[in-house]
């Protein structure tokens, strides 16, 4: 069984989450100088808006990230020790007084958690390439007048402290947990092409003009990355509760805050499912595997190694323990999704 709750509340003040009681934090936040969360970062701190009126673009720049700051302060709160962050962000270009220029987000965020002892891992570029005619920015085909088009954003990754320690059942819940051969060849490769439309669920209608919803894939990538059966996942800027989707998929337990009420709300309405939502993505999974083998020629097949839950053929004998279970039911209970196994 996992648990999975949405908490309405700012992240900058979490008092319902106890110190170092979550495993991974995986969260896409407002994106500082991009204009659809001006709002959202002036409500939070008036000067900002100000700033933006009188053209101080990089004054309003270091505010937003001044707020954001202090949910990451809460992160490292909550993190236990040998926890990871994994913090989708996109830099952001725009003109102030006719000036254009990068505002470089990734970096600020990398800054904070060097400034915390955290331990800088490999990041991924999730490519997001666009066929509008118009992406292209600047003076045409006139030199010294154009820029770069941006069709990507970071997944940062950070490791509070060393590398953790498996003994006794959460060893066994980590062999549990390993992933395929395949998967690992993609999963944590630096590249990553995936559309940013694909979302398992969405919402009808929200109290912002669009949810800046992240796909399902990257948290389910990133949970089944960084975690193991049964850990605590916690995403402080929850939105439409993606990343608590992909936990109830991968069996582990989850946590979400969102400010604003109503996506809260539709957040916990989304996550409610039915378990057919969610063993499609398992058995998709499992039968990508299977694809997998069977295009293997014969004779690597024949040096494949059998796992024993599922009795399918794995590439490695690190494989061989691997146990996916599927959904049996979802139930909720106030701001709680409950999800049981088979």
């Amino acid at each position: 069984m996992t648990k999975h709750r949405i908490i309405t509340g700012d992240s900058k003040d979490v008092k319902q989450i106890a110190d170092k009681s979550v495993h991974l934090i995986v969260t896409s936040p407002p994106y500082p100088m991009i204009s659809m969360w001006d709002d959202v970062f002036s409500r939070q701190d008036p000067d900002i808006g100000r700033l933006l009126e009188a053209g101080e673009g990089l004054k309003a720049f270091y505010r937003m990230h001044g707020l954001l700051n202090l949910t990451w302060d809460e992160c490292d709160r909550v993190l236990a020790d040998n926890g990871f962050v994994c913090i989708n962000i996109g830099d952001a270009t725009r003109s102030i007084n006719g000036n254009f220029q990068l505002f470089s987000n990734h970096t600020r965020i990398i800054d904070y958690f060097l400034k915390k002892g955290y331990t800088v891992l490999p990041d991924i570029l999730w490519r997001k390439q666009s066929n509008a005619p118009n992406k292209f920015m600047g003076s045409g085909m006139y030199p010294a007048g154009a820029y770069v088009t941006y069709e990507h954003e970071y997944i940062l990754v950070f490791r509070k402290g060393g590398k953790r320690i498996f003994r006794g059942e959460d060893r066994e819940r980590r062999q549990k947990s390993a992933f395929f051969w395949e998967e690992r060849n993609v999963w944590f490769s630096d590249l990553w092409d995936i559309k940013g439309t694909s979302q398992i669920i969405t919402a009808s209608e929200t109290s912002r003009e669009r949810s800046a919803a992240f796909p399902f894939e990257i948290p389910y990538r990133l949970v089944n990355m960084y975690s193991i059966e049964g850990d605590t996942v916690y995403d402080p800027f929850a939105g439409l509760g993606t990343t608590s989707l992909a936990c109830m998929a991968a069996k582990r337990n989850s946590v979400g805050v969102e400010i604003d009420g109503n996506i809260a709300s539709l957040a916990l309405k989304n996550i409610t499912v039915s378990e057919n939502v969610l063993n499609a993505v398992i058995d998709s999974r499992i039968q990508r595997h299977l694809d997998f083998i069977e295009s293997l020629p014969e004779d690597k097949r024949g040096r494949c190694y059998k796992n024993i839950p599922h009795g399918f053929y794995v590439k490695t004998r690190q494989e061989t323990a691997i146990k996916i279970d599927r959904v049996v039911s979802v139930t909720r209970e106030n701001d709680t999704v409950i999800c049981r196994y088979e």
